[in-house]
């Protein structure tokens, strides 16, 4: 099914691409806030028959615009109205907590026609995990329903105690209305003659909602956040039209994935159900944003921080100084019927918040915020050492403790997804390749932090650590016969033979030897891994292998470009490009040339990117994968501690231009023009106020 779905903040909208929510639907479509749905019916219908679509598009995010029709209508042989005389604009969204929808109608007979609009709603106010059809459990129930001329609302008692309501009004004085949710409006039209009426959704918990105020105010009010955000935004200019078309999106959609729970902005992880704090994926899409907008990154880390884990529960599977998986809102978290409040089950999001801090300063020469996270620092690197080394053999292992967990705790977190080259799955604990790199990565970034305050000992401290897991690494991930690492040891100190991606997130850790780097990046763009379209979760010929799966041989953008940073950051970036331009190609095969969460493993020989029935779009870090190919293609790693920005651009054979304006680094900006002249690439500093050595 074709869906339709607009967001701000912590308010979305999923439909069919009608517009409706029918009340019998298997895909959960409705009106969410805090993971409770206060629309679970929503249908227009024209004399009581159901339009006919025309178009439908959701490609602005924050807003929709549906343009519907009436079919042919005659009764004993009387012409109740003709077909197709009657235009029907649905234009909709979504402010403040608030949604908006206005229905215009425009007589196109030529004659006056009279016809009725009804809509019908409902609100069932049904967690989303119930939705989802993950769990059952006790819930509370609908207290009562008010109908009005110009309004309908429902009210609900969760088992929570938490009293919700869903509060509809519209502009115009219905003709009917009653509480199973039938309002109805009658409409006279002369020829060319349009009317409207506007209706207001507004969800309410415990008393508080969104202010409803006049939907032209709401969206000018939107256009001018988006305005700042585009301004606030590194802009980027390439005649390579399909790269440009993807990092428009991209930014477009990072923005309408922003939430603020009252540390400043972050990108939950995705559309339609993953609106929400999520560990690993808001701190990865953070990551990615780096060189466009670095303030993200601040606002992620301290809404990360303010989560972090203070005691060990094994029902969530927290222990001290973890960093949380995904926290979730609704009723049955409320009634700890789920774990998710928040829930820990994940074993990389603790180092990646270290990662992106340290990252972060070195974007931004702010160690104003490490001193103010000193105590989340120092609690989250006591984790990985006590917690995370569950073994006291050097490596992070995971394993669940919550009956309603998750079994494999990477970003690779189904079932099936850590699996020996014999086709038995690996048994926890389970100590993965990609986060021993975090873990590298994570322990210099601090200790370069460290060194800048004047830590020395603590510094040294810690670059004994990353060195002696470099060499424990090498010596138990390597495998010899395969020339590439295993994804894993498994609870046995077994290798996990299976050659899939994971290895490749090590690359921009730099904890690889020269050599086996590059022999890691060779395999990678291999045609067992590179399908001509991306890179393979997991190579073809594996026991494992499936170009249909979630995480065994699909081909996750993100996953691309946590290999690309690494790829580029070793100055490979033949290889850099050649994954850019089969990404490039295969976002022209999806809708709004945008890159989904993942799409199936497939060689690109059959002629187009097969879809994966059930990816988020738009989710975000497959929305930021675009503006890594931009630091990628520049060959971008500034180093603000050390006052140094190294630059070594490479632009695709189908480019030949490149202008990147308004870099945010340290306290000032780096603005680049690269272009092809024949067979050399030009380089122009255009504007550098960083004050530091640009260095090609």
């Amino acid at each position: 099914m074709n869906y339709r779905v607009i967001k701000e903040n912590d308010l979305f909208f999923l439909t069919d691409d009608k517009g409706n929510i029918p009340r019998e639907n298997d895909y959960g479509l409705g009106l969410y806030t805090k993971d409770t749905r206060f629309l679970s019916k929503f249908d227009v219908k024209i004399n009581g028959q159901d339009p006919i679509l025309l178009s439908s598009s959701a490609d602005e995010n924050y807003m929709a615009k549906i343009l519907l029709t009436n079919p042919h209508m005659e009764e004993n042989g009387e012409l109740i109205l003709w077909r197709e005389s009657v235009e029907i604009e649905r234009k909709r969204l979504i402010y403040d907590g608030v949604l908006y929808e206005t229905l215009q109608v425009k007589n196109y007979y030529p004659k006056p026609v009279e016809f009725e609009i009804s809509i019908h709603v409902d609100a069932d106010f049904t967690d989303m995990f119930i939705v989802r059809g993950f769990q059952s459990g006790e819930v509370g129930s609908r207290t009562g329903e008010e109908a009005t001329k110009t309004s309908l609302n429902y009210f609900y008692k969760g088992s929570d105690d938490v009293e919700r309501a869903t509060k509809i009004q519209w502009n115009r004085e219905a003709k009917s209305v009653n509480k199973d949710g039938d309002i109805a409006f009658q409409f006279q039209l002369e020829h060319g003659e349009a009317q409207s009426v506007t209706l207001s959704v507004s969800p309410e918990i415990n008393g508080e909602s969104g202010v409803v105020i006049h939907p032209e105010t709401a969206l000018q009010n939107l256009h001018s956040s988006y305005e700042k955000w585009g301004a606030d935004t590194t802009r980027v200019e390439t005649d390579y039209k399909p790269l440009q078309r993807l990092v428009d999106r991209g930014i477009m959609d990072l923005r309408v994935l922003l939430t603020d729970i009252g540390h400043g902005s972050f990108p939950v992880a995705g559309l339609p159900w993953f609106g929400v704090p999520f560990g690993r994926d808001s701190l990865i899409a953070a990551l990615q944003m780096l060189a466009f907008n670095p303030e993200i990154a601040k606002g992620t880390l301290l809404t990360m921080a303010s989560q972090q884990g203070t005691k060990v529960d094994p029902w969530r599977d927290e222990q001290p100084g973890k960093i949380m998986h995904e926290i979730r809102y609704g009723e049955l978290a409320a009634t700890n019927q789920i774990p998710f409040t928040p829930y820990y089950g994940t074993i990389d999001a603790t180092p990646l918040f270290i990662v992106l801090l340290s990252e972060y300063t070195k974007w931004t020469g702010d160690l104003t915020l490490a001193e103010q996270l000193l105590p989340n620092i120092e609690a989250a690197l006591n984790w990985i050492d006590e917690y995370g080394d569950r073994d006291g053999d050097g490596f992070v292992e995971y394993h669940q403790e919550s009956s309603k967990g998750i079994a494999n705790q990477g970003w690779k977190d189904s079932g099936d997804s850590i699996v020996h080259r014999n086709g038995d799955y690996a048994e926890t604990p389970i100590a993965l390749s990609e986060v021993q790199g975090y873990v590298y990565q994570a322990k210099l970034g601090v200790a370069a932090i460290f060194e800048a305050q004047g830590k020395r000992e603590e510094a040294n401290r810690l670059r004994g650590q990353a060195d002696k897991l470099k060499k424990r690494y090498d010596e138990k991930f390597w495998m010899e016969d395969q020339q590439f690492h295993a994804i894993a040891l498994d609870k046995d100190k077994q290798q996990v033979g299976t050659l899939t991606t994971n290895p490749g997130h090590v690359l921009f850790a730099e904890m690889l030897e020269e050599d086996k780097a590059e022999k890691v990046m060779e395999k990678l763009v291999d045609p067992v891994f590179f399908s001509g379209y991306g890179i393979r979760t997991m190579a073809e010929g594996e026991a494992g292998y499936n170009p249909m799966s979630y995480h065994d041989g699909s081909i996750w953008p993100h996953d691309n470009s946590m290999i690309l940073l690494g790829m580029s950051k070793l100055k490979h970036q033949d290889e850099a490009n050649l994954v850019i331009n089969g990404l490039i190609e295969a976002a022209n095969h999806f809708e709004y040339d945008r890159l989904p969460e993942l799409f199936c493993g497939y060689d690109s020989k059959i002629g187009r990117a097969v879809k994966y029935p059930v990816a988020c779009s738009p989710q975000a870090w497959a929305a930021g994968t675009p503006l890594v190919f931009i630091q990628a293609l520049l060959g971008l790693f500034p180093d603000s501690l050390n006052k140094v920005i190294q630059l070594s651009p490479q632009l695709l054979e189908n480019m030949n231009v490149l202008k990147v304006e308004r870099i945010k680094i340290g306290e000032g900006y780096l603005s680049v023009d690269v272009q092809r002249d024949g067979s050399k690439t030009m380089v122009t500093i255009l504007e550098n106020t960083t004050g530091y050595d640009v260095v090609q």
